[in-house]
């Protein structure tokens, strides 16, 4: 006997997980599958930076709104998953004055609350912060554990009628008459769907989802390393105000200091080199803002891969500083009732998840608005509880594993 949900959601990411919340929230019945546990993929790959949108501000306008905006509605609504650490740009010896000046503009124009400061306060913000640094912003970046947030959307999605299923590979999907009409899906499950819409939210599998059902979503992916070091008392985020490079972000966790990235295209998002030469460029360069992370017990180090639509990073080579994301609806494509979503930011989720809702109740035929914003998540002021839950669906990720109370 098939399972026949309104909404099959493929992918138990940020963005997957949030689709799930936001329709169920909206009365549809929606289930969801991924491969793994939740937040498998980018999303517990990530360094869990809650971005203020200072880092697009003047490349990405639009986009820096977006993440000023959903930082807010984040910090309101996910309690102990965020943690309010502040964020400093800082400029070196040798960096380009004009560029720190043109971001701080860029930061105004945004509506970005900025502040320059002078070394000595940034230094008493972060303590160990090099000799060279010569000029500071702050800016209200904070650090979100990918981990938790998931396993909070997740159980509120549960809460309102979604069924979650992690471990539960989409082996196929069979079109007839323009409409995906089954998903053979294998793992724990072992089922068959028969969904009116379906919603692939596979991230940087996106395009092997869709090639399920006989459409194209070009895909190109990117990895990047995170070093986790052991590191107290560094305090706000830092990030290098320069253009976009290699071991430009350092992002405080409890005990550790996440420090990225690298940006290097792949083919295969679950095949790809991972040299040490990366690991090392990421220090050296972070090195750059805090002197001593060099000599910095490593505990950990991951490689995550962006899920970046190929269209939209043509122009910027991949290491582009604009992370919007798309949505793509395949009635374009000759099959009705399949839309894909991709790109995007861990910060801007919620966001991606209500346009995709919106679009697939339009399909529906459902007349609900989307309450995301406004609902505080549940169990995000229960440490223990969330961290429960985070078990329960199979959702740590290396970004926060220190934070977690839970089996390793």
């Amino acid at each position: 006997m098939a399972r026949e949900p309104e909404v099959l959601v493929i992918g138990g990411g940020a963005t997957g997980v949030g689709v799930a919340r936001d329709l169920a929230l909206r009365g549809v019945d929606v289930a969801l599958i991924d491969r793994d546990g939740l937040c498998g993929g980018t999303t517990g790959r990530s360094h869990g930076l809650l971005h203020s949108g200072a880092r697009y501000a003047d490349t990405d306008p639009e986009g820096a709104a977006e993440c000023l905006a959903e930082n807010r509605i984040l910090r309101r609504i996910a309690g102990v998953c965020v943690r309010e650490t502040g964020g400093l740009f800082l400029a070196l010896d040798g960096d380009d004055d004009a560029y720190f000046d043109a971001k701080r503009d860029a930061c105004d124009s945004v509506g970005i609350p900025v502040e320059t400061v002078d070394p000595a306060t940034a230094r008493d913000r972060a303590p160990g912060l090099s000799a060279d640094v010569e000029r500071a912003m702050s800016v209200p970046d904070a650090v979100v554990s990918p981990s938790r947030l998931i396993a909070a959307t997740a159980l509120d999605a549960d809460r309102h009628g979604a069924t979650i299923h992690p471990h539960a590979p989409l082996e196929s999907l069979t079109v007839r008459g323009g409409r995906v009409t089954t998903a053979r899906v294998g793992g724990r499950l072992d089922d068959v769907f028969r969904p009116d819409v379906v919603v692939n939210a596979a991230g940087a599998w996106a395009g092997e989802v869709a090639a399920m059902a006989g459409v194209t979503v070009a895909m190109q992916p990117t990895r990047g390393v995170m070093v986790s070091v052991d590191s107290e008392g560094i305090g706000p985020v830092l990030n290098r105000c320069r253009s976009p490079a290699d071991g430009d972000i350092v992002v405080p966790h409890r005990t550790e200091a996440v420090l990225g990235t690298t940006s290097v295209p792949v083919r295969d998002p679950d095949d790809y080199d991972t040299p040490r030469e990366e690991i090392e460029t990421v220090i050296d360069e972070c090195a750059a803002m805090v002197s001593d992370l060099v000599d910095r017990p490593i505990v950990r180090r991951w490689w995550g891969v962006r899920p970046l639509y190929a269209p939209d990073e043509a122009d910027r080579g991949g290491r582009g500083i604009s992370r919007g994301f798309t949505r793509l609806d395949h009635a374009d494509d000759g099959v009705d009732d399949l839309v894909t979503v991709v790109g995007g930011k861990l910060t801007t989720h919620r966001l991606m998840a209500e346009s995709t809702a919106d679009l697939v109740c339009d399909r529906l035929g459902v007349d609900a608005p989307c309450r995301t914003a406004d609902r505080e998540l549940p169990a995000v002021n229960d440490p223990d509880r969330l961290d429960r839950a985070v078990a329960a669906f199979d959702a740590v990720g290396p970004a926060d594993v220190d934070l977690l109370d839970v089996p390793k």
